[in-house]
Formats: structure tokens, sequence, C-alpha cells
């Protein structure tokens, strides 16, 4: 499996968490039910996915600065998804280069959403970017 087809599975369970409301804890229980990972893979699936779920309110603060004029609950669940796996890559794990993080999630939204989402979500990622590169 290769790091874009964890990726995906860590968007789409992120996405199902989302959408059910449930812990990440309950979606890892029915999701290994049904399928297995390999070792490598499983690290950062769920790193990925714990990560993104303990550092929730930190992310999302992040998304609702960096919109302009939107608020974080007119987001589609797929775009939300997609911007707190990739700010969680960008901010969290140093192993994944930015521009991979960002070209990817744009990637996604076309495939999972439209060419307006995937155009939204590298706004917001490449805002991210700037935003930190200021900080600097």
């Amino acid at each position: 499996m290769t790091r874009r087809e964890a990726r995906d599975t860590a968007f789409k369970l992120l996405y199902q968490i989302e959408m059910q409301k449930e812990t990440a804890e309950h979606i890892f229980e029915i999701f290994y039910m049904e399928s297995t990972l390999p070792d490598k893979v499983k690290a950062y699936v769920e790193d990925v996915v714990f990560g993104v779920f303990a550092n929730k309110a930190d992310i999302d603060a992040i998304i609702a600065k960096l919109l302009e004029g939107w608020k974080l609950s007119r987001i589609s669940k797929i775009s939300l998804s997609l911007l707190r796996l990739s700010l969680y890559e960008m901010k969290f794990r140093t192993d994944i280069p930015e521009s991979v993080s960002i070209n990817e999630a744009v990637s996604f939204a076309k495939a999972y959403e439209s060419a307006e989402a995937a155009s939204f979500v590298n706004g917001v990622l490449a805002s991210f970017v700037k935003f930190k590169e200021a900080q600097k």
C-alpha cells in the first residue's frame, strides 16, 4: 500500500468520524473487523486519525482563522476532513513535505467533491503556509 492509499484510508476514516459523530476508537474497531493494514501503514493511519482527533480544536481554530468570509460550519464534511488531515500533517508530521500534503488534499478534493472544492482546499492550505512563514 502506498502512502497515497494510506492517506486515502485516513481521510475516509476522518470523514466517517465526522459523519457518524463517533470516537476514533470506535471507528477503528469497526474498520479492523473488516480490514487489515500493513504495520507501517497502520502506524501512519492511526497517528493521523488519532492525532487529528486529539488536536481537533486547535486544527479547527486554525481553519477558522484562515477562512475569509466563511464559517467552519459552512465547509463540506469532505473538505473539512481533508483540511484537518493536511493541517495535521503540516503542523505535526516532519516526515511529509507540505507540498505533498497540499497536493494530495487537492487531488482528493477533486476526486471526492469538485474542482471548486479543490480550489477552496488549496487556498486555505496555501494561506496556512503563508501564515506559518510570516511567523518565522
